[in-house]
């Protein structure tokens, strides 16, 4: 029996070791016919070394050719990943170059965490190191193995910080952004476009990464190059900005906010009360504006090209480019105030308020409301209203109206004369302009509902040039707007932006606001622009244009500094001679010379005689405005602010050229400065004086290198002679 057992066994493990022979000679088999392309591929790859070759950017010029974006070598010291990966090799190379490069092994460790920088290529541990520092390096290569000097480029801004909103700035791919970009193509080492221009013509500036294959040994030194696949150099790019007129606008801009500091809002006494308490009982007699921020836009309205775009307060995009650890970030840019809870809205500077401001228009916005009249046949150019200085709605019965519950008697704007609303007397849509007569707008605010069976009339007739919508341009970050209707109103009432109550409906006082452009009308001012341009042309709605031309990669500097020379430059695709047609509004010349010649009057008068004369809203401001200047045609506006209070008051204005040859239309907006004629016109006005070839501009120049020990954002630009904000203009005269 025990042999019959052992004999068992032995059959079975024969029968095992037959299988497992088996199991082995197929696997073999398998490797060396079916798996054997895949094998000697995967022998290959662990002989071949793929390094990436980064493409240079492209640079960015302004209109003239001025070089507002370029490239400059620096120097990065980087470590191979090879000889960090084990913690204690790690260690000790940083503890050695710490002292070489001045950063803290900690910031080292940092970055090796951080899952930022690409794997294919060395990790950078100081960027822009001196000569000096990097030859000694080099020197001492034997006790720092791994470590490399790397020849890169960083980003220059020689005219900063002119232009900063618009050109934008750079920085890393983040960890949120990474997989994004690496689908792309990227490297994570690269910097790429956050805001303006570097990050909306992001593909074209970045061009195309190449590669280089080695082939190594099993020390990882290089045998022999295997393929070459070169960079493609990102293209450039030219803006149709033109640097004279936009350092005129910063100018002008953020002189006119630091100027109406100084100025108050009158906080006048209450006729309701036989003039013995003041409006406001917990204010003084007189409280200064605030003035933080504004925009301009200029635009050529013939082809949409935006010749000039400010927006203060404003910043250094050179900042981006240097050093901001230890909290410098934070402290140039806050987000947050001392006590942790957000900024104010008022001091945030990384935003274009041109296309991302959010604004109730005022009166600037009656024009598209005259022609919406006129359009629809509700008014004609020969029909008059009797502006008593108030108006009444027709639309609600008496009890309703005495019963408090609802809004039904609106106001034209306090005369100063007389400390009641003013009176214009009988007004045509011209002369309404010309003094901005708020009755006849809140009239045709409720008829043009009343007399449509409650069809949002108005607003389709508005949104013809653009408001409610982006405009286009090629700028990140645009601002839609809003033109109110029930269904805004709902979405706000969900959001808790407003009650539910008035989220309920849309009502006939909701349009007679959304008739002098307040309510819940908001856009921003290159839309504002853009719908003047249009008025201004006859009607062609078009799309901004920002971008004037694309080339094909290294165009040459030229011999002035600060220039390219555009003339070497082969063009990438045909350049943008006009925006692009967006619609075109039918606008006859009955009305649209209807609404000129009011806009025209708001320039020159006259105005009105009821009771006694009246001015136009900027016929004081544009007083002796010289013959030899740009003819305009434009409109005030004011915005009430918040709690209704003077001092809250944005002012606007808005203008175009009645010249052919010099198609310009301008648009401002200070936020919180007062009324339109008073901070916004003198913006505009001293804009077109500078077009004319009037009012002095200083010239541009080449930026002083950036001081990084002063924590300034950016340096003041004023204007050196600011006669031209006076109502009695003199290009020889000082400020008064």
């Amino acid at each position: 029996m025990a042999l019959d057992k052992r004999a068992t066994r032995l059959g079975v493990l024969a029968l095992v070791g037959t299988m497992l022979f088996g199991l082995v000679g197929t696997r073999l088999w398998f490797l060396q016919t079916v798996e054997q392309a895949g094998l000697q591929e995967e022998v290959e790859q662990t002989k071949r070394r793929t390094v990436p070759l980064l493409p240079e950017r492209g640079r960015i010029f302004d209109a003239e050719g001025r070089v507002l974006a370029d490239n400059e070598r620096v120097l990065t010291v980087a470590v191979d990943w090879d000889v960090i990966r084990r913690s204690s090799d790690r260690a000790e190379i940083f503890r050695r170059l710490s002292g070489w490069i001045d950063v803290p092994i900690e910031d080292m460790e940092a970055r090796f965490d951080s899952q930022v920088y690409s794997p294919f290529l060395p990790m950078p541990v100081a960027e822009d190191i001196d000569e000096p520092t990097a030859a000694a390096i080099l020197e001492r290569v034997e006790d720092l193995p791994g470590v490399q000097i790397l020849e890169e480029s960083r980003r220059v801004y020689p005219f900063a910080p002119l232009a900063s909103h618009i050109v934008g700035y750079m920085g890393r791919i983040t960890a949120e952004t990474k997989d994004t970009y690496l689908d792309q193509g990227y490297q994570l080492n690269e910097r790429v476009g956050k805001f303006g221009i570097e990050l909306s013509m992001q593909d074209e500036l970045h061009g195309s990464a190449g590669y280089i294959t080695y082939e190594v040994n099993k020390s990882s030194q290089i045998v022999r190059e295997i393929e070459v696949v070169p960079a493609v150099n990102g293209r450039d790019i030219q803006l149709t900005i033109d640097l004279d007129q936009q350092q005129f606008a910063e100018q002008a801009l953020e002189t006119q906010l630091k100027l109406r500091r100084f100025q108050y809002a009158k906080n006048g006494l209450d006729p309701e009360t036989n003039f013995e308490t003041r409006f406001f009982t917990d204010f003084p007699e007189q409280v200064p504006f605030k003035a933080p921020a504004g925009a301009v836009v200029v635009q050529n309205h013939e082809n949409g090209h935006v010749v000039a775009m400010a927006s203060y307060p404003t910043f250094d995009n050179r900042w981006f480019e240097s050093d901001l650890g230890d909290g410098r970030f934070e402290e140039l840019f806050p987000s947050t105030n001392p006590d942790g809870d957000p900024i104010d809205p008022d001091e945030s500077i990384l935003v274009n308020r041109a296309i991302q401001g959010r604004y109730n228009l005022g009166s600037t916005f009656k024009p598209f409301t005259a022609y919406a009249a006129l359009n629809t046949g509700l008014l004609g150019t020969s029909d008059y209203y009797v502006d008593r200085g108030t108006y009444r709605m027709d639309s609600i019965d008496d009890n309703r109206c005495n019963s408090g519950l609802v809004r039904c008697v609106f106001k034209n704007a306090t005369c100063s004369g007389t400390g009641q609303p003013c009176v214009y007397g009988a007004v045509d849509v011209e002369t309404a302009l010309a003094v901005s007569s708020d009755a006849f707008f809140y009239r045709i605010g409720e008829q043009i509902m009343v007399e449509n069976d409650f069809e949002p009339i108005l607003q389709e007739q508005v949104r013809l040039f653009g408001f409610g919508a982006d405009t286009g341009i090629n700028l990140p970050f645009e601002f839609d707007g809003t033109v109110p209707d029930k269904e805004l109103k709902a979405r706000y009432a969900e959001l808790g932006v407003i009650s539910e109550d008035e989220g309920s409906g849309y009502f006939t006082g909701d349009n007679v606001q959304l008739a002098i452009g307040q309510g819940l009308l908001s856009a921003s001012p290159i839309q504002l622009a853009n719908g003047y341009a249009a008025i201004a042309n006859g009607g062609f709605v078009l799309r901004p244009e920002i971008v004037k031309a694309i080339y094909e990669p290294g165009v040459p500097d030229a011999a002035q500094p600060g220039y390219a020379d555009l003339s070497q430059a082969r063009f990438a695709a045909e350049p943008n001679t006009r925006g692009d047609l967006v619609r075109q509004v039918p606008l006859s010349e009955e009305i649209g010379g209807e609404i000129t010649r009011g806009l025209r009057r708001v320039i020159t008068g006259p105005g009105t005689v009821s009771d006694y004369y009246h001015s136009t809203t900027g016929e004081k401001l544009f007083y002796n405005y010289p013959s030899a200047a740009i003819p305009v045609a434009g409109k005030t506006g004011t915005a009430q602010g918040a709690g209704n209070y003077p001092w809250n008051d944005s002012s606007a204005f808005a203008a175009y050229s009645t010249d052919p040859e010099r198609p310009f239309t301008v648009s401002a907006y200070l936020e919180k400065s007062g009324y339109g004629s008073q901070a916004a016109g003198p913006v505009v006005k001293c804009i077109f004086l500078q077009l004319s070839g009037i009012a002095p501009a200083d010239p541009v120049t080449l930026s002083d290198p950036l001081d990084t020990t002063e924590l300034i954002t950016a340096e003041s630009q004023l204007l050196a002679d600011q006669s031209c904000y006076a109502g009695r203009f003199s290009p020889t005269r000082g400020t008064e």
